[in-house]
């Protein structure tokens, strides 16, 4: 059982998660004063709002490493795009989209990647630390197929909200952007950010994780 750290301990104002989360709080203002569909701009972030809530409540009992909490920071900034202009319409330099040869706007499949890439560290982390479980085979293994199987959830559930509330909208509110292939290619960038993460950040998390239990 982990002992629940002291109530000064998890507030200080020098906790970078904090900073962190107060990024989060102006990106979420930012994202929702200058949307044109509040509704789908809750959709793209109430989620991972959740998770964050839900991360600041049981810090007192489980503190995760500054490099996890950066990722989600990161990756709710993402979303925060996402929800103010949509993905499929989201800005992304013209040079660039010429310079690769792009058909679509990409912002989309960098969204998913970093859906599998964000996940797959913190999934790791609480594994290794909370669970007690050796790194290895097993758990990279098991951390990409829960990023798939993630992934594959949240494809179901825009299936769903499209189904229920925009059924005359379908292909325009998923940002399919006339990729028939979407959804599996959303899932495919998905399993690559999860494999990338562990691949690429593996001992720099190992070395924060310390971090944070030395602090915790």
């Amino acid at each position: 059982m982990v002992a629940p750290m002291s109530d000064s301990a998890a507030s200080s104002p020098r906790d970078p998660f904090w900073w962190l989360m107060a990024v989060c709080a102006a990106g979420a203002v930012w994202a929702f004063a200058g949307t044109e569909d509040v509704a789908t701009c809750a959709f793209e972030m109430l989620p991972l709002t959740a998770v964050m809530v839900v991360f600041s409540v049981r810090r007192r009992w489980f503190r995760f490493s500054t490099l996890s909490y950066a990722l989600l920071t990161w990756f709710f900034l993402i979303q925060c795009v996402g929800g103010r202009y949509t993905f499929a319409a989201a800005p992304f330099p013209q040079a660039l989209s010429e310079l690769f040869g792009l058909e679509r706007n990409p912002v989309d499949r960098i969204g998913h990647f970093f859906q599998g890439f964000v996940p797959a560290i913190v999934l790791r982390e609480w594994l290794l630390r909370r669970r007690g479980m050796r790194a290895g085979g097993t758990v990279f293994w098991l951390v990409t197929g829960c990023c798939l199987g993630f992934s594959a959830a949240y494809e179901l559930l825009e299936m769903w909200v499209v189904k229920l509330f925009y059924p005359d909208a379908g292909p325009e509110w998923l940002g399919m952007q006339g990729d028939p292939w979407d959804a599996q290619m959303d899932m495919t960038m998905a399993v690559s950010g999860a494999i990338v993460a562990q691949l690429l950040l593996g001992r720099w998390l190992v070395r924060s994780m310390q971090t944070a239990e030395v602090r915790g």
